[in-house]
C-alpha cells in the first residue's frame, strides 16, 4: 500500500465468523513470531465484546495483542468458544502459546488500526481486510 510506510496489513477469510477471527488472530501473530514452532504450552482466555462484526475483529485482536505483551507470550493457537449476539457480539477464546523467545520473535507489532479495517460477507463466508501499526 503507497501510502502506508509502517503498517502491516493482511486479508483473511473465513467460512463462518469464529473462523474469521481464528484466522485472522493467526495471521497477526505470523508477524508478531514464527507461529509454526510456538507449542500451545500456556493458555489464556479471551473475552470480547463490540456492537458489531467489525468492532469485535478489533476487540478482538486488540486484546490478544495485550494480553500477548502483559504475558509475555507468543500465540499461536485460537479457538473461539462462545460467540452470541443479543444487543452485542460478545465472545470467548481460548488461546495458546508459549512464552517469548528472541529465536522465535518477528516483528513487533504496536497495534491494531482502524486504517480500512472491515468485516464484510461473501458468498463463501466471510472477509477481513486488517492493518497493524508496526
Amino acid at each position: 500500500v503507497e501510502d502506508l510506510t509502517s503498517d502491516v496489513m493482511f486479508e483473511a477469510f473465513g467460512t463462518t465468523l469464529p473462523e474469521l477471527l481464528e484466522v485472522s488472530a493467526q495471521a497477526m501473530f505470523s508477524v508478531i513470531c514464527d507461529i509454526s514452532k510456538i507449542q500451545p504450552h500456556t493458555s489464556l482466555l479471551i473475552e470480547a465484546s463490540a456492537d458489531d462484526e467489525t468492532e469485535l475483529l478489533y476487540e478482538f485482536l486488540s486484546t490478544l495483542l495485550t494480553e500477548s505483551e502483559i504475558n509475555g507470550l507468543f500465540l499461536s493457537q485460537f479457538h473461539i468458544t462462545k460467540l452470541k449476539k443479543q444487543d452485542k457480539f460478545f465472545l470467548t477464546a481460548h488461546v495458546f502459546g508459549e512464552k517469548m523467545s528472541r529465536g522465535k520473535g518477528g516483528t513487533v507489532v504496536k497495534g491494531v488500526t482502524y486504517y480500512g479495517l472491515v468485516v464484510e460477507h461473501t458468498p463463501e463466508g466471510y472477509r477481513s481486510h486488517v492493518a497493524m501499526d508496526i
